[in-house]
């Protein structure tokens, strides 16, 4: 696979931030270095699975040599060079993929390590998979990387090149096979710095053992063997050795999923896991199913420790590994799970599909969707037995998805009560503490007919908001939603059981018993009465911002709170709606007026004195204004807002 003609050379400069990146791992980021060789067999093992995906439309593509990846070592020139028959790279590849490393993942690892760092600490070892640059985890052992590499279906072969210095050099080659041999020119043996000698036999075999023994490809290296002759008497004849180099392959390629569970230990799921995810973590937890009866199939998943850096980006990878027969199909089979389920890991081997199966056809075939529901609801029992066998585990599992999974709320219809089962929520009862809707229910007062939801960008902002004074001082719980994802399944979710889902910031407000409720309402009608031309007279002023102003039974403290009718789109929807880039309607929403707020007393006494008092209109202003700080919406005239504030506040002084 050596170059044979050579043609101009292209200098390439790294970005700044990939340059610190190469600094960090030539400097050794981490102890444990051997595992550069898992992630070069790891991308080895994807090129081949992408040609053989690229070739069910483009058989072409394919050639009469098995697939293979081959480790080459040489003690003499102290190089390794690992080579495999996959897809290839053309010179875009090589400049945007390995060149640039521009990936989203990036700059989330730069931030992480640079704090691990300013921590006096090591950056994580997880880091490197995690944020997709594994690649460069070969500067940590060599001096110089070269890349010799032709992409299958092109002629023209190339060669990249870097030391580590902040450049890099790409130029063309003749190069006769498809597919990539990668060069590394061996730093020093170190072993107290973990630095071993990667070119002898037995570290090689070690470390494809441990790492990498289940991939589905052979992974090869030439050994010498010894042979000598014996005698009659059995008794080897001096002299007699002889030398011969024999092509051995170093893992067993035993699909893990098809093996019984008690055959496989703990540590094989972890590397295979870490082999398929890309992700240097162990998993959180995994589980296998095996599906019988009209059709055959197997799964093996795992649900991850940390979710990676692309998870919310619209690019970012999803879905798992899809086999027909223990031959690879595809990755990232979207079909197989839904798209709140895309942080799972994990491949699916299916006895009955095509082997030519194209994924507009996965999309309508019906032992895919059927598999799909049938790996949903594995799924879900799995972080069901999880949240009642080992809540602190269930705990991490939320910390890092739960935000995801609350998506499926309100798109899988068909398992929305397993779901609603499995969401935890923040509440007024704790402020540390996560609860379910059933935790809620069983806590509820004797007289409460719903439950209560208060929904707002965090947890101070919905804690200090207007809307929660009557609950807080009747002592009635209230869950806080923080979550963007809150006010897109709010809207289709009515009920939990028997209780309606109700918004402290919607509609009317009564709490208590039935006595207590009959007594509230005789006070606000004799209130009405008191106040009922003041308030005519304040909705005027602000017929432009609000649809109705009325007195407040939910204000126990504060002047002023703004509120939604029933069917109104919350403020926090309209923002999300808006980060979407979706036009939205102005929605007029109702002030309530505290009627034993000292301030009323005042302005129902300045009204009657003069109803055509100019200043009332002021007042009128800074209620309103007053009401859409306190739940953290902006002023639609912050100057003027803060003009008749500055002249109130000379006055009053």
């Amino acid at each position: 696979m050596s170059a044979a003609v050579h043609h101009d050379v292209e200098r390439h400069t790294f970005q700044a931030e990939t340059r610190e990146l190469l600094d960090l791992m030539i400097h050794s980021i981490y102890s444990n270095k051997d595992i550069f060789l898992r992630e070069l067999i790891s991308n080895a093992s994807d090129a081949i699975d992408k040609l053989k995906f690229e070739s069910l439309t483009n058989p072409n593509l394919l050639t009469s040599d098995e697939p293979h990846i081959l480790l080459i070592p040489d003690a003499s020139a102290k190089t390794l060079a690992l080579e495999d028959n996959g897809i290839g790279m053309n010179h875009d590849d090589l400049v945007n993929i390995i060149g640039t490393i521009a990936k989203s993942g990036t700059r989330e690892f730069m931030a992480a390590v640079r704090e691990a760092k300013s921590q006096g600490g090591m950056a994580p070892p997880e880091l490197i998979g995690q944020f997709g640059v594994g690649f460069y985890a070969t500067f940590m052992v060599a001096d110089k990387v070269t890349v010799e590499t032709r992409k299958a279906g092109e002629t023209q072969g190339w060669r990249w090149q870097s030391s580590g210095d902040g450049s890099y050099t790409v130029e063309a080659v003749d190069k006769i096979s498809h597919g990539t041999r990668i060069t590394l020119h061996l730093k020093q043996t170190d072993t107290e710095d973990g630095l071993h000698d990667y070119t002898t036999e037995w570290t090689l075999k070690s470390i494809v053992k441990k790492y990498s023994d289940f991939v589905a490809y052979p992974i090869q290296m030439d050994v010498q063997h010894t042979d000598y002759d014996y005698d009659k008497d059995g008794k080897m004849v001096e002299g007699s050795a002889r030398t011969r180099m024999e092509r051995e392959t170093l893992n067993s390629m035993k699909a893990i999923w098809t093996r019984p569970e008690s055959e496989v230990d703990e540590n094989e799921y972890k590397e295979f896991y870490k082999h398929i995810s890309h992700d240097w973590n162990d998993p959180l937890t995994r589980y296998r199913m095996k599906m019988e009866g009209t059709f055959e199939a197997q799964a093996l998943l795992f649900i991850p420790e940390k979710a990676p850096p692309d998870l919310y980006y619209r690019e970012g990878k999803r879905g798992v590994q899809l086999y027909v027969k223990r031959v690879f199909i595809m990755d990232d089979c979207k079909e197989l799970i839904p798209d709140y389920l895309r942080f799972i890991k994990g491949v699916v081997d299916s006895e009955d599909l095509d082997l030519n199966i194209s994924r507009e056809i996965l999309q309508q075939n019906r032992q895919v969707k059927a598999i799909r529901g049938r790996l949903v609801k594995k799924t879900l029992a799995t972080l069901q037995d999880m949240f009642d066998k080992n809540r602190e585990e269930y705990l991490t599992f939320w910390s890092e998805f739960g935000r995801v999974l609350k998506e499926g709320l309100y798109e899988d219809v068909e398992n929305r009560d397993a779901l609603l089962s499995l969401a935890l929520f923040q509440s007024t009862q704790s402020e540390t503490g996560l609860t379910t809707l059933k935790e809620y229910v069983d806590r509820m007062k004797p007289d409460q007919k719903q439950i209560y939801l208060a929904s707002g960008e965090n947890r101070k902002i919905i804690e200090n908001s207007p809307h929660l004074e009557a609950f807080r001082d009747k002592g009635y719980e209230v869950l806080l939603l923080t979550d963007p994802v809150d006010e897109l399944w709010t809207q289709s979710i009515a009920r939990f059981g028997e209780f309606d889902l109700q918004s402290v910031g919607k509609g009317s407000v009564e709490l208590g018993s039935e006595e207590e409720k009959k007594q509230a309402e005789q006070a606000l009608n004799e209130q009405r009465k008191t106040y009922e031309t003041l308030l005519g007279a304040i909705q005027a002023r602000l017929g432009d911002f609000v649809k109705e102003v009325r007195l407040s039974t939910r204000l126990t403290a504060s002047a002023s709170c703004l509120v939604n009718s029933p069917g109104d789109m919350t403020p926090q929807m309209e923002q999300l709606l808006r980060s979407m880039n979706q036009a939205v309607p102005q929605t007029k929403r109702i002030l309530e007026l505290n009627p034993k707020h000292p301030l009323m007393a005042k302005l129902q006494e300045k009204f009657l004195a003069d109803q055509n008092d100019p200043t009332l209109s002021d007042y009128a202003y800074l209620l309103y204004g007053q009401a859409l700080l306190a739940e953290g919406s902006p002023l639609p005239e912050p100057a003027q807002f803060s003009k008749l504030l500055g002249e109130l506040m000379v006055k009053s002084i």
